[in-house]
């Protein structure tokens, strides 16, 4: 059940996300969009632990019992390119703090397609539809899907439905930051 200063954006509204709860820390805009460029396309991978902090704040008091976590897959060669996953960083560090292990294997990433941030709204959805899939552990089992930002949730939409076509009994997202 969403706090008393929980809100919901207007997307969300009209077509819901295939999820229990979707959360985020903050909206994705002054300094906090500065510190997710530099955690996200700077290096400063550093910053997954003190990020997964502010996650944790985030989901205290719900139902955290879930089999895995799940950070949002990237394409191997975009990982080779930018050194790290930034939605693995956060998901494990995040798994520590809470004591549900992350599991990296339950989703995939499907070939390597547009980076979600280079591309019009209306045009994100058609760009990961069919992107992830599920691995065959996922079937009855609770998973947190974790990311850093969250624009449109076209992305926990695609990984979400994934997980959810692969048998998951529940699934929940979380994000740095939302776009508002």
């Amino acid at each position: 059940m969403p706090g008393p200063d929980a809100w919901t954006c207007l997307a969300c509204e009209t077509e819901p996300l295939p999820v229990d709860w979707c959360e985020a820390w903050g909206e994705y805009r002054g300094s906090l969009e500065k510190v997710l460029h530099a955690f996200k396309f700077s290096r400063h991978d550093f910053l997954a632990a003190p990020l997964a902090g502010l996650l944790e704040e985030t989901v205290r008091g719900r139902d955290l019992a879930f089999d895995a976590i799940a950070g949002v897959p990237m394409h191997r060669s975009r990982e080779r390119r930018r050194g790290y996953n930034q939605a693995e960083l956060l998901a494990r560090s995040l798994g520590s703090r809470l004591g549900v292990r992350c599991d990296m294997t339950l989703l995939t990433r499907r070939g390597a397609r547009a980076t979600q941030s280079t591309l019009p709204k209306r045009e994100r959805a058609a760009n990961v539809r069919g992107a992830f899939a599920a691995s065959p552990p996922v079937k009855g089992k609770s998973i947190l899907i974790v990311d850093d930002i969250c624009t449109t949730g076209e992305t926990l939409r695609a990984c979400a439905t994934a997980l959810r076509d692969g048998g998951a009994s529940r699934v929940c997202a979380i994000a740095v930051a939302k776009a508002s």
